[in-house]
């Protein structure tokens, strides 16, 4: 008969063995995964430290704002004036600046008619930018902004640009940009996430595209280091309230029983899976104290509601997302990621992109503004952008004054930068007299990833992870500082 001993061990799974053999290997893999000491942590790790050394010097902004603009703006009627293009209206690109670029199906193989800038430009401040009148409010702090005008990638759909430019790959499953600041530099708010993310689109629900979770996902780091999504309905944060008849004093004693049996299955098994269950149930317990006061606009001033516009009173709408955004920033969250749907115009140009900017402009003006006057600013990043910009050329008829508009292309396009150490009215990086091609200081996406986290103190080469026998980082193998954009 065997050995009830030698029984037991037979039935040992994979992970139990692992968790159980050398009291360590569990542990071992687990400290090099959090990258911290923990026997120095409390239950469940110490998800507010940065990572030892980080930042690598000293940081020019502590937080960061994306207003990441789904779909895709037109630089060519937004930012990237080329008036002697209404000159070549209707004419045919030549192959010469095309120079046989990769298209997408809509466009490839057909005619390719020159649609110079539906509205009309003007210069603003005393950098002299140049910006459409359909952004007005934009253009009222052009002084204040950094325009890249050089931007270029090599994605030319949508998820796999938005993928690109939020995780550094085309393809899903490496960290989001604000997991990984999450994870290199930690938290300074113990009772908000270090990352949250917020989502809209627009009014008229022109725009088809998605919001894809792995756009601010953890990837393989961590999940506690994920996006916390904001809801604009019910509860802001899903299963944050307590079930009804649970007090919060129950659901206190609850939480400390379910840390006592989940330390117990770490110690068994070694997952870091166990200690983020851990951390995040104590994150819930202290947001339902600090989620209801965040999301009460009540005490805002009249002046400060009017200033980010009518919209701003809309649960959900980008101008109350900017509005929240700043009194996140407020509340030292490391990284909060807007997300905006409603620029895919393919046959709607005529129609949808004032409207879309209209929603847009002023929020976004009205943050910069506000961060401005508080004195927050100067370090916290704001950046607006999209994933890629539009064609030069038209698509479908240009002479129907309802139903056309420009396909995608990430040859080059604009995006702007504000506040944490990035230069004021300047333009940096130019194209050709067909917005078409950069003729001069070229942006990749890793070159705006790594200026990112150059200006919050990280080398961008040195903060990795690894994962499969492999060191992966945010810019992958890519990327250099755009150091003419910094102070």
């Amino acid at each position: 008969m065997m050995d009830p001993l030698v029984a037991h061990q037979l039935h040992l799974t994979r992970r139990q063995f692992f968790g159980r053999t050398s009291t360590g290997i569990g542990v071992a893999a687990l400290a090099s995964l959090l990258g911290e000491d923990l026997s120095a942590a409390g239950p469940g790790g110490d998800s507010n430290a940065s990572l030892p050394g980080v930042p690598h010097f000293a940081p020019k902004a502590r937080r960061v704002i994306y207003l990441m603009q789904s779909g895709a703006p037109s630089h060519v009627d937004l930012f990237d004036y080329k008036p002697e293009l209404a000159k070549l209206r209707g004419v045919e690109l030549p192959a010469a600046v095309q120079m046989g670029q990769r298209l997408t199906t809509m466009t490839q193989g057909k005619q390719q008619p020159i649609l110079p800038g539906i509205a009309p430009f003007r210069q603003h401040g005393e950098c002299g930018a140049w910006v459409c009148d359909f952004l007005p409010h934009t253009a009222s702090i052009a002084d204040d902004l950094c325009f890249i005008k050089s931007m270029h990638t090599e994605a030319i759909n949508h998820a796999p640009a938005m993928t690109l430019f939020l995780t550094g790959a085309e393809q899903p499953g490496r960290p989001s940009i604000g997991a990984w600041l999450s994870y290199g530099l930690g938290s300074a708010n113990r009772d908000l996430p270090s990352f949250v993310v917020m989502t809209s689109r627009d009014k008229e629900a022109s725009c088809g595209q998605l919001f894809y979770d792995y756009y601010w996902g953890s990837g393989f780091l961590p999940t506690k280091y994920q996006g916390v999504k904001f809801r604009s309905n019910g509860d802001p944060v899903l299963y944050l309230s307590n079930p009804e008849g649970m007090s919060r004093e129950v659901r206190r004693g609850l939480l400390d029983d379910l840390a006592r049996l989940n330390e117990l299955k770490h110690q068994e098994i070694g997952d870091p899976e166990i200690l983020t269950r851990i951390s995040q149930y104590e994150m819930a317990f202290r947001m339902q104290a600090s989620v209801p006061e965040l999301v009460d606009l009540s005490t805002e001033p009249a002046h400060i509601l009017e200033m980010y516009g009518p919209d701003v009173h809309r649960p959900g709408s980008f101008a109350q997302n900017c509005l929240l955004a700043r009194r996140l920033a407020e509340r030292n969250v490391r990284y909060v990621q807007l997300i905006h749907a409603g620029w895919d115009q393919h046959n709607n140009l005529p129609t949808q992109l004032e409207i879309q900017c209209r929603d847009t402009d002023q929020p976004s003006a009205a943050l910069v503004r506000d961060l401005k006057q508080r004195g927050l600013l100067d370090d916290t990043l704001v950046i607006w952008g999209g994933e890629f910009g539009r064609t030069v050329f038209g698509q479908g008829d240009i002479n129907n004054p309802k139903a056309h508009g420009r396909d995608h292309h990430g040859r080059c396009f604009t995006i702007w930068m504000a506040g944490g150490g990035i230069k004021a009215g300047v333009t940096h990086g130019e194209t050709d007299d067909f917005c078409y091609n950069v003729v001069r200081d070229p942006v990749h996406v890793h070159d705006f990833q790594a200026t990112l986290l150059h200006l919050l103190g990280i080398d961008h080469t040195r903060l990795t992870f690894k994962f499969q026998g492999r060191h992966f980082r945010l810019t992958d193998v890519h990327g250099n500082v755009v150091n003419n954009v910094v102070t």
